[in-house]
């Protein structure tokens, strides 16, 4: 397993495969003091999107963060959103997200939170928005399946949502595998959630799994500029 704080050594030397994949900036990790900054910053470095965690203090144990965050990123940023609703019953509240986001960006939500979730992802879909699901580590591919026919992304959770650094739950990897295997014919794409480090996307970009939210293990809190950490993730050795 690679070190979070070896992260460059193993990018050094071999040969390079320019694998597809994409990568997203959990901004709850950001610095705050300098929002503005973080945002162009990571543009500049060749970030792919702005991943935002709002939370609630209910659905997860923990506050992210806001509305007004989401909307102060929105009209700083040139590029797409990814935003993750980890909230109680999304469908009362949907509105708010929705009007202040662009079309092309992407919503989450948990199937769990809702209680018709395909009403939630329809409110999604026509506001020009792509549809996206969140599966908890504790959620089984079975009781998403007629789901994965509406959305175009799965964001498979790799540990509890709620918490940034938490540890990896190996058995996710089952989950994944089990979600490529479904994703053509039902025509979604999977992103990983969570304790990204340079091995899972060494071993899960090949595979299949379209792009991978970096937190504090990869990309924030390490010194170095956004770009040449960028840079080293895009040619890790396959």
């Amino acid at each position: 397993m690679v070190r979070s704080n070896d992260i460059l050594s193993s990018f050094e030397k071999g040969n390079f495969c320019n694998m597809d994949f994409q990568l997203m900036a959990s901004m709850m990790c950001a610095n705050y003091g300098n929002l503005e900054k973080e945002v162009k910053d990571l543009e500049e470095a060749g970030i792919d999107s702005f991943h935002i965690d709002i939370m609630d203090g209910r659905f997860v144990p923990n506050f992210a963060m806001s509305l007004n965050d989401m909307v102060y990123i929105a009209k700083t940023a040139k590029i797409p959103l990814d935003v993750h609703l980890m909230i109680e019953h999304p469908n009362n509240r949907i509105g708010l997200f929705l009007k202040n986001l662009r079309p092309g960006d992407t919503v989450y939500i948990h199937p769990e939170a809702e209680y018709h979730p395909s009403t939630t992802l329809q409110s999604i879909i026509d506001a020009g928005m792509t549809p996206g699901i969140a599966i908890n580590p504790g959620t089984s591919v079975e009781t998403v399946m007629e789901m994965l026919r509406i959305v175009k992304k799965v964001m498979v959770m790799s540990v509890n949502p709620g918490n940034a650094g938490q540890m990896y739950l190996p058995y996710v990897g089952k989950k994944i595998t089990r979600l490529l295997a479904l994703k053509e014919d039902m025509d979604f794409e999977i992103y990983w959630d969570g304790a990204c480090s340079a091995d899972k996307i060494r071993e899960f970009a090949p595979k299949g799994v379209r792009g991978f939210v970096l937190g504090t293990t990869l990309l924030f809190g390490h010194g170095k500029p956004y770009g040449e950490l960028l840079q080293n993730i895009r040619k890790l050795q396959f």
